[in-house]
Order: structure tokens, then sequence, then C-alpha cells
């Protein structure tokens, strides 16, 4: 882009959200209009009109990025919009930019330069283009808006609304000029990734009552957005709406919010007034509403759902309504997370871009929905960070937290297992996913810059044992006060995720064509194997020896085979021992169910996904959940907000488990990467009669299905697009080669299997 717009900000301070205007005439003489286009950005967040016309139904634009480097700007066609005498017009929130961030009660992280960036570009049929940019012309005015922040909520004073700024001929009062913020050019980019929009809207449920008095409105669903409200009631009647996810002795549980205060205000102007705060978003199911002006109605409120725009491409679905529950959970804690940025809750003091929750759910994220354009966005950011940090990978993304004080807990700050193994890997998830190697090429810098970062950080024993580690982050067996006492040594789930990522990286070369880095990366793979097995394997049984730690040498290949089996049955024995509730963390969670089916017991691996007591993946629906918990006990089985002061009710991370059901339950993996080939592979178990999975992959759909009937035989139905072939495997292991199109297959259930 040739860049002739300047960032502009008003000239005086002012009250409210700024509004920004320019009037202008199409120039004459130079043939009909062929095109109009406007780019726009900001130091903040916009939104913008053309004669009063909104320019798109986009939100938050341009959303959140490293903005040190890299500030994104969206394009769109306005030709539609244009008029003989036009006005373009703009508005400015906070944003991420010069909002609150963080726990430590700080904003404005990244300077207090907030401004507007526009440049209209008009095409004419001969040739001829008209700019119209933003610069020293425009003109600056109040808004009704007049706080807003994405953790606090926005307040808006409908008496204050004209919307006579947006059309030619305003002169309104208290409007003055504006100036030039400085501001590099050279960090404009375009989006890779998708905007934020409205993808659902949801009815009141029910309004009640609280014991205290408050009128609470649930809506059924805990959901990430805001609540749409039309209300008619005396000029200068505040109503307040404050949000929460959950109830607690039938109040509004808001002490997870910590200092969010996730509270909307509005100021009535007398008429019948609508309101939506879209320099805004809270993580709620429930709202409590005050000074409403008399009864309020289901109708007058509806909860609007946002995040940035995916196509959904996976589905699944069994004889278990629980299960079925918890699958829907996962969606909608992903789509509540998935704004902008993965984030890892959507509702307290934080809602950051944190490394380890989207390494391990990413390959449940790419099968779910199209996340490819999303995660490579939040990658060049990843990288960007990374290299200005010394080929550390931060805890989030963007990486916010450097301008913060540093938390004594958390050590020096460097490299984590998990958290910065999303360097590597997220691009590899995408990849085996969507089989796009573009990704890989983009990152591979990233990768290797990650690998050796950790390689530097060895002890002499080969190990990584020497830095401040999360480890097994929320372990169930440790304290509400400290996540971080886990079972699982640290340094052993440090040192097998170095050598998987390490192992990623090598193959990833070999993808690429880079044979002198994948020897490189093999020759390193090898040699944290072998310190892992010298320091930390004694016939089978892994240092600290419980489930997470068997879980990753069991999955990520470190044992040998004896070693393997023996660890496999251990893994099996705990898993007992606890009852078949859980007892794994963020590190040990995503992988447990496939270690145990990878040593022959899937039987297990059915228990525990099955098992209702807490701590389990279904205790949290037989509480009520409609979205993952940040811990398995987020809420108590009495009805209590854990103790903890870290509680979220929307945390997708330990909904990986869901890469397991669609591939082991649902029975469809990927033989080779973009489901060019592939493996249908259904292993029914835990009482399950029947189960049903799809994904739209880049070659076409694919769909598998299958039941079994009271007598116990199994039967699976299959369709693969033109194109794909693969390998179909019945429940006792015979496998046969199939093509294109439908296949139909039975056999006799092996008797080891549950059937209802």
């Amino acid at each position: 882009m040739n860049w002739h717009a300047r960032l502009i900000a008003p000239a005086q301070e002012l009250d409210s959200a700024p509004l920004l205007r320019r009037e202008f005439r199409v120039e004459e003489g130079h043939g009909a209009l062929t095109r109009a286009t406007l780019t726009l950005t900001a130091q903040g967040v916009v939104e913008a009109w053309l004669n009063g016309r909104p320019v798109s139904e986009d939100l938050l634009t341009p959303g959140w990025s490293a903005y040190e480097w890299r500030l994104r700007y969206a394009s769109y066609d306005v030709t539609d919009l244009v008029d003989e005498t036009s006005v373009l017009g703009i508005a400015l929130g906070r944003g991420w930019f010069g909002g609150r961030l963080g726990w430590t009660g700080g904003e404005a992280w990244y300077g207090d330069g907030l401004g507007a960036f526009a440049q209209l570009e008009l095409e004419f049929a001969d040739g001829t283009t008209q700019l119209v940019v933003t610069d020293e012309e425009w003109t600056a005015g109040p808004s009704e808006i007049l706080a807003n922040d994405l953790y606090d909520g926005e307040t808006i004073d409908a008496r204050r609304r004209d919307d006579s700024w947006k059309r030619p001929g305003f002169a309104g009062d208290g409007w003055a000029g504006v100036r030039t913020v400085e501001f590099d050019t050279s960090r404009l980019t375009p989006y890779i990734g998708p905007a934020v929009t409205r993808w659902a809207a949801l009815p009141v449920q029910e309004i009640s009552t609280s014991p205290s008095g408050a009128t609470l409105v649930d809506f059924g669903q805990n959901l990430v957005g805001w609540i749409k409200v039309r209300v008619q009631g005396p000029a200068g009647t505040e109503v307040v709406i404050r949000h929460a996810e959950v109830l607690e002795h039938g109040e509004l549980g808001v002490r997870p919010l910590r200092s969010a205060k996730a509270t909307d205000r509005y100021i009535l102007s007398g008429g019948v007034d609508e309101f939506e705060p879209t320099f805004t978003f809270h993580g709620f199911r429930y709202a409590e509403i005050t000074g409403w002006p008399g009864e309020l109605r289901a109708e007058d409120l509806t909860a609007v759902a946002i995040g940035s725009e995916l196509t959904r491409i996976g589905e699944f679905h069994t004889s278990d309504p629980l299960l079925n529950q918890f699958h829907e959970n996962v969606v909608w804690g992903m789509r509540g997370n998935f704004v902008d940025v993965p984030t890892d809750c959507p509702q307290r003091d934080e809602r950051l871009g944190w490394t380890g929750d989207i390494a391990a759910f990413a390959p449940t994220a790419a099968f779910l929905y199209d996340v490819d354009a999303f995660l490579s966005d939040w990658l060049v950011d990843l990288d960007l960070e990374q290299r200005h940090n010394d080929g550390i990978v931060g805890f989030v993304i963007p990486d916010v937290l450097k301008y913060m004080p540093h938390p004594a807990d958390f050590g020096k700050p460097d490299s984590t297992a998990i958290w910065s193994d999303a360097a590597v890997w997220v691009p590899w998830d995408l990849y085996q996913a969507y089989g796009d190697t573009a990704v890989l090429e983009r990152q591979f810098d990233s990768m290797a810059l990650h690998v050796r970062r950790v390689k530097s950080l060895l002890s002499p024993s080969g190990v990584w044992d020497g830095n401040f580690q999360f480890g097994d982050w929320l372990d169930p067996d440790a304290p509400p006060e400290n996540p971080a006492k886990a079972k699982a040594d640290t340094g052993v789930v440090a040192t097998a995720c170095a050598y998987w990522s390490a192992k990623i990286v090598s193959d990833t070369a070999g993808v690429l064509g880079r044979s002198a880095e994948q020897a490189e990366f093999a020759a390193h793979a090898e040699a944290l194997r072998a310190a892992f097995d010298r320091e930390y394997v004694n016939g089978g049984i892994v240092k600290s020896d419980c489930t997470t730690v068997y879980a990753l040498a069991i999955v990520f290949g470190l044992l040998s085979e004896a070693d393997e089996a023996v660890a496999g049955d251990r893994l099996a024995e705990l898993a007992a021992e606890a009852g078949y509730r859980i007892s794994t963390g963020f590190a040990g969670t995503p992988f447990i169910a496939d270690a145990l089916t990878r040593t022959g017991h899937t039987d297990v691996a059915y228990r525990l996904l099955l098992e209702k007591e807490c701590p389990s993946w279904l205790y949290p629906v037989t509480m009520g959940a409609t979205t993952v918990w940040e811990r398995w006990d987020s809420m108590l089985p009495d009805g209590t907000i854990n103790p903890g002061e870290m509680t979220s009710f929307n945390h997708y991370a330990l909904g990986a488990v869901a890469d397991w059901m669609h591939r082991v339950v649902g029975g469809l993996s990927a033989l080779e990467p973009g489901y060019a080939r592939v493996l249908i592979a259904p292993q029914p178990g835990g009482g399950l009669t029947e189960a049903a999975t799809s994904l739209e992959t880049p070659h076409g759909r694919v769909s598998v299905r299958w039941s079994v009937d009271g007598d116990g035989v199994f039967t699976v139905e299959a369709d693969l697009p033109e194109g794909v072939d693969g390998v179909l495997r019945l429940p006792g292991g015979e496998e046969r080669p199939i093509g294109a199109g439908q296949v139909t297959a039975s056999a006799e259930l092996p008797a080891a299997v549950s059937v209802r």
C-alpha cells in the first residue's frame, strides 16, 4: 500500500469515546465511480460509517496483535455507500491498545497514543483515483459512549445520541479539530486471520429474583459477547447490567471476575432506546439487572455471542447425552475464547493469549473449525515476540506481560515446557490438519529457534530441569492456592516436551527438504531421549510415578517397547487406583487417553472419559456446565465456587480430549497430512451403542457412523470424497483398503468391549 493517511486523534480531551468525521465531495469529470475501497485501522478499536451506513459488521477492528511491530488493517469495498456528497465517520474505542490488560490493574501498556487511521480510495472510469484520508482536515467530537473497557464494560448515555454527525451538513456543538499522532506506517499489515463478528443471538431463558432481591437473567448458555437491550423509561434513568458465569447461593457469582467490573450502564433518553456495547465483551451466562423501569420482559434482552469468524468443519455425536453435552461445551468454550487471539478465559481481568492452552488444544480446534488462518495470524505475533525476546516464547502472545511486574513465583522469564512449545506444536498441528506446508515454511525459523533455546537451558545431564516450569499445571490434587504444585516432576515433563518438539522440528525439516536441519534436530531429539531414559526411567517406571509422566512418555515415544508395556500397565493401574477419576493437569490431560489406547487399555480410557464424579470431564456437565471449566472443580459439589483466586468457568484447555474422541470414539483420523488418506477405525467402548463424526477436509467431506446392536454386532458406515482413499480397521483388528464413496462393514465385537 502507498500510505497517504495519518493517525489522528482529537485535538482536545473529550469526556467520551471520540467521534471523527470528514465530509467530502466526489470529484467530477472522471466518469463513473468504479470502485471505492476503505482501509481502516487504529491504535485502539474502531467502527466506521459512510453516509450513516456501517462499512462492515466487523467488531473490535483491528483486534489485538504485537502492536510494537505489527498493526493489522482491514479493507472494505464501500462502492455502494458513496454519495455525491459523503461523510466518512469513525468511532474510536480503547480496546486492547488503550484499555486494561492483565491482573495488575494497569492499562494503556502499549502507550497513550490512541488514534484512528483510514484511507478511502475512489477509483473512476478514466483511471483517476481520489483519496480521502485521515489528516488534519478532520474534526472530532463527543459521543454517547462515556466509558469503554474490555474488562470493565461500557457506559452509554442515550441522551447524547445524535446520528446527524454521520451525514453532510452537520455542525455540532463541542466539535473541534484533530491532531496527528506519531505513527510508523511500516508496522501496517493486512489481516491473515478472520475478523471478529456476531455469530449467535440467544434469548432469555429465565428471569428470577435472588435471595437478596436482585433481578437475575439466565440465558442458559455460558457465552462471550454482550446483552442487546431495548428499553423505555424516564430520561436520565440508569440501567445497570452486571455479568457473571455462575450463580453462588442464588446470587451472581462475581468473585472469579477478580477486578474486572464486567458491568454495562445505560442512561435512558426518555424514548425507546436500544443499546449494544460493541467496544467491550463479557464472559457470562447470567446477568444482574438494576434500575430497570417497570417490568422486565424476556423479549427486552438478547444475548449476542461474538468471536472470530470461523467455519465449522467437524461434528461429533454419540448415544450418550452427557458426552454429547461435554462435546458441545468444548465447542462453546472454543468459540468464546477465539476472540481475535486464542485466550485462556473471556471474563476476568486476564483474557490473554496463553500459549500453553492452545498448545494443548490446537488439534481439537483444527477439527472443530477451520482455524488455519486464525492460528496462522497468531503465530506471526508469536514469531515477532520471540525474535525480540532472545528466542524465548513468552507465557502469552501478544506478550503484554513483559510490561508488567513479573510474578515472583514464576521465576526468571524464560522458555517453559508446553507453553513455549506452542511455537512448534501449533504449526505442526495445522499442517497435520490441513496439509498445507506454508505454515511450516513461515514458522520454521521460530520452531527451530525455540528448540535451540531450550537446548541452551539443559543441565549437564542432558535434561531440562533448571528453570521455572508450569509443569502439570492444575493437577487436581494440587491445592487451590498453588496450581503448580503437581505430582509430576517438572523436569520429567519438560524433558519429554523438549524431546517431542525436537522430533517435530526434525520431521518439519524433512517435509521442507532441509536435510541439514533434519539431521541436527534428529540428533538432538535422540540425545534428549537417551537422557530421559537414563535420568528418569527404571524398568518402565518413570520418575514421580504418576499418570501425567506416563502419558507423556508413552505418547511421545520416549520408551523402549518393553518399558512402554510396563508404563502402560502402570498408567492403567494408577487410573484404577484413582477410581477412574482424572488425575492429570494441563500437561497430561491432552495425552492420557491416547497413552491408554496405545498400550491396549482403551477400556480404561473410556472409564476416565465417562466418569461423572469429581474430578472428571463429565462432572461439570452434571453440575450444569455449558462450557469447559478451568479447574476440574471450578465449582464444588455443594455449589460453591472453588476458593482459589484463579477460577474460570470457560477455559478450553481441558477439553483437549475431544481430539481423542474424534479419532478413537468417532473413528476418523488422518493417515496423511490434510486427510489426503484417512483411517476409519472406531474403537467402541464405554457402553456406547452408536457414534458419528464427520469432517470437511481440504479434499471434501469424510463421515463415519457406527452402531452396535443388541447381539453385539458392530456396523460401521463411512463415506469418503473423490480422490481420497484409506484404511478401514474393524474393532477386532481386521484391516482392508477403502476408496472414495460409501463403504459398510460389520463384525462381532470382541468380548472385552462394553455394550449396554
